[in-house]
């Protein structure tokens, strides 16, 4: 082997390993991706924040114009046509009450876990209501009271005796929320 061969191997052994460390110091350095074209936008996944609030309630309108009041369900808040509202209310000491309105008729269904009964109007306002029958809430002897205030039905007492209409039982009502 000559001088000279072993002087140009050298040259390019030296040269190559340059060469070489220049591409794995550029391959580490880091480097800005290219702006997104419009066809890599087509096939890309955007992520889109959540919100944490809950979403806005929408009012749900349901015609009842030919539902009969039995399919409505017992503790919401209804209007089966213009003269006809069922309502329920929470009572002190507890009791539950479903007031069914009838105000063509003047009248008031009032069911408890007691019994139920229909009470008439008796007298021409409307701030407070009073209804009336001569029976017990059971059904039995003795009479029930129903008064309502306010114009949207707000709070009611009822006011039942049995046979001894001397002992009273008085309930402090307030529409169920």
């Amino acid at each position: 082997m000559s001088v000279e061969f072993l002087k140009n191997v050298r040259s390019s052994v030296v040269l190559t390993s340059l060469l070489a460390g220049a591409l794995t110091i550029s391959a580490c350095q880091q480097q800005s991706e290219p702006e997104s074209g419009m066809e890599d936008g087509v096939h890309a996944e955007e992520t889109v924040p959540m919100s944490a609030e809950p979403a806005e309630h929408i009012a749900v309108v349901v015609d009842t114009a030919d539902a009969s009041l039995n399919e409505v369900e017992g503790d919401t808040t209804a209007s089966v046509n213009s003269s006809v509202t069922q309502m329920s209310y929470l009572c002190t000491p507890e009791l539950k009450v479903d007031a069914t309105y009838k105000d063509d008729a003047n009248q008031v269904v009032v069911a408890t876990d007691m019994g139920t009964v229909t009470l008439n109007q008796t007298n021409e306002g409307s701030n407070p209501e009073v209804f009336e029958v001569a029976t017990a809430i059971d059904g039995g002897q003795g009479f029930t009271q129903w008064r309502v205030g306010h114009e949207a039905r707000d709070t009611g007492v009822m006011r039942t005796a049995g046979a001894d209409e001397s002992n009273v039982n008085t309930y402090e009502c307030s529409k169920a929320s």
